[in-house]
């Protein structure tokens, strides 16, 4: 799937976002206990990697990002 550009509360802009890999998502529901994290999408923008839902500019407070991949 192409990045979608939505808007990152983090970056305070539109960026480009994408849907979390497979790794990303095991991750993301070890971090927050949600059983579906389907929904969620990562910025894209150079050093962010902020997750967001395609509804909810902030899910999360303090805000969740995705580390780097070993």
């Amino acid at each position: 799937m192409q990045p979608q550009t939505m808007y990152c509360y983090t970056c305070e802009s539109h960026e480009g976002h994408r849907p979390l890999t497979a790794a990303e998502k095991v991750w993301l529901k070890g971090r927050t206990g949600q059983k579906n994290v389907e929904a969620f999408f990562m910025c894209t923008a150079q050093g962010c990697r902020n997750v967001r839902t395609g509804f909810n500019q902030r899910p999360f407070d303090p805000v969740i990002r995705v580390p780097l991949p070993d």
